[in-house]
């Protein structure tokens, strides 16, 4: 991966997507030379990415996502379920919503989050440890 992102989650979402490395365009010339001539067989990480990754790896502790403080209380609430795995219509029923209302708020959620998809949101939610709140 050769990026101009260095924030935790793009990260560790590269490594799960199977990145074989993560180098930051920033580097200098010959650096990045250097990884690429390295990758067959090796995975190049930038020295400032490789930082972040040992530090999270001690820690063993869920990836802060500032963007989650955006959320409301129910739209926590009702992406906790999404990352659960539960559609809109079982959302619904379980917080006793309709599923219009649970549309909107999936919608706020993608919209605060920045993200494209549900899916993509269920991983922030995975990845920041809010399932593993008690439910």
């Amino acid at each position: 991966m050769l990026t101009t992102y260095d924030a935790d989650e793009w990260v560790f979402d590269a490594i799960r997507s199977g990145a074989a490395g993560y180098i930051l365009k920033d580097s200098p010339a010959e650096g990045l030379a250097a990884a690429i001539e390295a990758a067959a067989g090796k995975t190049p990480v930038d020295p400032a990415v490789a930082d972040k990754l040992f530090a999270q790896i001690a820690r063993n502790a869920p990836v802060e996502i500032p963007l989650l403080a955006e959320l409301t209380e129910r739209e926590r609430e009702v992406l906790v379920l999404l990352g659960r795995g539960l559609s809109n219509a079982e959302i619904a029923e379980r917080l006793h919503l309709s599923e219009g209302t649970v549309r909107n708020y999936v919608s706020a959620i993608l919209s605060k989050l920045g993200v494209p998809d549900r899916t993509q949101a269920a991983v922030l939610a995975i990845r920041a440890g809010l399932l593993d709140e008690p439910r």
